[in-house]
């Protein structure tokens, strides 16, 4: 009989070189080249059917157990971001101005460490594992869309994954019922005036002056359109035109995000978008141009299977206490694997203020506590071992 304890902390010293070499060698979404092959070097002798380049640089490794069997399903990502890595560490960033600063990284040495205890231990399991090694989360379109088209879910009957997180201290799993992640949208605007002389404004149709209308009226969109017990998120992040002081610029973009977690909220939130780009046309005398690009899915937990997760990790020894999150505006793509596939994501606290480990994701200093990945494994394998035909 397997002693989880035992294995994990067999297992732990190999899982952090993974982590690590994965941290100096990152790579940005879509163009993971070295990761992927880095990835099937540590799992191809494991006796998994495997499959490469799913959906793009994704990876599939099937572990069949009985062909009468259900069939789970275990995710990690493992793309980086265009960030500069600040950190003063032994494993920092060998790429410049490019980094793991969200734990893709640790995700996959977390996957790739329960899938080598669980395939020790095959004649023990009471359902066949896909571990699904997935490129691209951090860009749009994202990689779980494509990888779901190419089968990556094929036969499979559930599907888990665990996003470790600065914001809970080790030892936490957090999770959150229905509604988990929204959909993150991104919209630009172009306003189109006509130039002219900033000494001369009335020869000329200033966009600048109708952009700096619009984006206040978009800010109304949230209070005075959608529902006060419902969520929606509308933000202008950027105001580019003009470039100088005394000249009035043709155009003008603005762009942002709209995150909401329901569909009818995320239509009536772009329908009022095209509204008052219609209105500013008319008052201003310029064209609007809008560019609404939709994001993932929200994600949506299956709450039987998020239950199931709970119950199996009530006498864990690296997950001392689980606590319920309230729903987060950030987008995650495993939303398109649920879409698809009943299952669960959760967070695995790696939160450790005392060695640096407190940042958030996407900063520059971003770190975890690397003890925080030994409750992931537990997680993934006993989501395995517990499961009941």
């Amino acid at each position: 009989m397997m002693d989880l304890t035992h294995e994990i902390e067999q297992h732990y010293e190999d899982m952090v070189n993974m982590r690590r070499h994965m941290h100096m060698h990152p790579e940005v979404s879509f163009k993971e080249e070295n990761t992927k092959q880095y990835i099937y070097d540590q799992i191809k002798d494991l006796g998994f059917e495997v499959r490469r380049d799913v959906g793009g640089n994704g990876i599939t490794a099937r572990l069949q157990v009985d062909d009468s069997f259900k069939t789970i399903g275990l995710r990690a990502d493992f793309d980086a971001l265009p960030i500069q890595d600040e950190k003063d560490v032994p494993y920092k960033s060998t790429v410049a101005g490019v980094m793991h600063a969200c734990g893709h990284d640790a995700h996959t040495a977390m996957l790739i460490t329960a899938a080598r205890i669980l395939a020790a231990h095959k004649d023990e399991l009471p359902v066949n594992v896909v571990f699904i090694h997935q490129h691209a989360e951090e860009l749009l379109p994202g990689g779980a869309k494509s990888m779901v088209e190419d089968g990556a879910l094929d036969g499979v009957d559930y599907v888990f994954g665990t996003h470790l997180s600065s914001q809970f201290p080790v030892g936490t799993l957090a999770y959150t019922y229905d509604h988990a992640w929204a959909s993150p949208d991104a919209f630009s605007i172009e306003v189109e005036g006509r130039g002219g002389h900033g000494a001369e404004p009335h020869e000329a149709v200033d966009p600048i002056v109708a952009a700096a209308s619009l984006i206040q009226q978009l800010q109304s969109i949230v209070s005075r359109t959608i529902d006060p017990l419902k969520s929606a998120v509308v933000t202008v992040a950027t105001f580019n035109g003009g470039s100088s002081f005394n000249v009035i610029p043709s155009t003008t973009v603005v762009s942002g995000t709209v995150r909401t977690f329901e569909k009818e909220v995320r239509e009536s939130v772009q329908k009022r978008m095209e509204g008052i780009a219609n209105g500013i046309e008319s008052s201003f005398g310029v064209n609007c141009t809008l560019d609404y690009t939709e994001g993932y899915p929200a994600l949506v937990n299956d709450n039987e299977q998020l239950n199931h997760v709970l119950d199996v990790l009530e006498d864990a020894d690296y997950v001392e206490k689980c606590e319920e999150n309230v729903p987060s505006m950030g987008g995650e793509d495993f939303s398109y694997f649920l879409q698809d596939t009943p299952g669960a994501y959760f967070y695995t606290g790696a939160r450790n203020s005392s060695i640096g480990a407190d940042y958030p994701h996407h900063h520059p200093m971003f770190d975890i506590d690397e003890q925080g990945m030994k409750a992931g494994v537990e997680s993934l394998v006993k989501i395995v071992l517990g499961f009941r035909n």
